[in-house]
């Protein structure tokens, strides 16, 4: 699911309410809903940063910031899947019920 976009000259996000706002009304709660998806959700999309497709100024510094720290969270979810099952194994296994 596409949870960012640039669509004329603008930034929009898709909020918890599924409605599209402008990157520029973006708070903590929103970033957090959309990291959220980003670990839940196997089909995050966002659109490629591209200055060009971008005609207001802040929407390109806050986007560009958002679209890098998600693209290395997105490339690094598997790792950190990964890491997390090691991590929590020895755990897992010692209160697992037989069955």
């Amino acid at each position: 699911m596409r949870y960012l976009k640039i669509e004329n000259n603008q930034v929009l996000y898709l909020n918890s309410d599924e409605e599209w706002e402008t990157i520029d009304k973006i708070d903590k709660n929103i970033l957090l809903y959309l990291l959220n998806k980003i670990i839940e959700e196997d089909e995050f999309e966002m659109d490629e940063y591209k200055e060009a497709l971008i005609g207001n100024k802040a929407h390109q510094i806050i986007y560009k910031n958002i679209y890098e720290k998600f693209n290395n969270l997105i490339n690094d979810k598997t790792r950190f899947q990964d890491e997390s099952r090691e991590l929590y194994r020895d755990a897992f296994e010692k209160y697992q019920v037989e069955s």
